[in-house]
């Protein structure tokens, strides 16, 4: 726009107030009462551009996404990867919503964010040992050492997502396994004690970061022998 409607705009209001009849303005130039009633309100004397159209795009957009939730996304993606874990926008808003954060993203929106971030990429290569020795427990009878570790997250089509408690008697190689929605202390606990019940409770149990595995949780003095 601009131009012939600018300088009609200009011609309007000045008529306008010369005292010229509304009627008459509006028939001269096709325009609408309407029309007329908008530009005088618009002028402005302090303004030497009141005549100019003002940008009609929204100054807030509120399905934007923010840029918390933004560099959220980005975060949890490269942890994910770089934990080997299923690094998709199912697990990511899996991840959020554990978190708390609100609102939540659209899978569609995670996944515009990670193509827009350059997080779509693969993993290559193959695994490689890290060639870290794990300690040695006495394993030379039946429940005198288990080996305990927690898989996941897991995902089945639905899609659901769940984690897997996995122990084995290190002596007898004999597996005990629970699974569970979550990787909360208190549903690792009860895991423990549902697979002891099966298998006998050991002496010595051995788990890789204990803390984090129990999820700060700590496990009752008794449990012990």
């Amino acid at each position: 726009m601009g131009g012939i409607d600018e300088k009609h705009r200009r011609w309007a209001v000045q008529r306008h107030l010369n005292g010229e009849c509304t009627a008459s303005i509006c028939t001269s130039l096709g325009r609408s009462k309407r029309w007329l009633q908008k530009w005088v309100k618009r002028h402005d004397p302090d303004n030497p551009h009141w005549y100019r159209s003002h940008s009609r795009r929204p100054r807030h957009n509120p399905r934007r996404i923010s840029n918390e939730v933004v560099q959220a996304v980005k975060t949890i993606r490269l942890q994910l990867y770089n934990q080997d874990l299923f690094c998709g926008a199912q697990a990511i808003l899996w991840e959020l919503q554990d978190l708390g954060i609100k609102p939540l993203p659209s899978l569609r929106t995670i996944n515009r964010i990670l193509a827009r971030e350059g997080l779509t990429h693969r993993r290559t290569g193959v695994y490689v040992p890290k060639g870290r020795a794990y300690p040695k427990l006495p394993a030379l009878k039946a429940n005198q050492t288990h080996q305990t570790d927690l898989v996941g997250p897991c995902y089945l089509k639905g899609p659901i997502r769940f984690y897997s408690l996995n122990t084995v008697d290190l002596s007898t190689a004999r597996c005990g396994i629970n699974p569970s929605s979550s990787k909360s202390g208190q549903d690792i606990i009860d895991g423990l004690w549902k697979i002891w019940k099966r298998m006998g409770i050991p002496d010595n149990i051995q788990i890789d970061n204990a803390m984090s595995f129990f999820g700060g949780y700590k496990p009752p003095v008794e449990w012990g022998r």
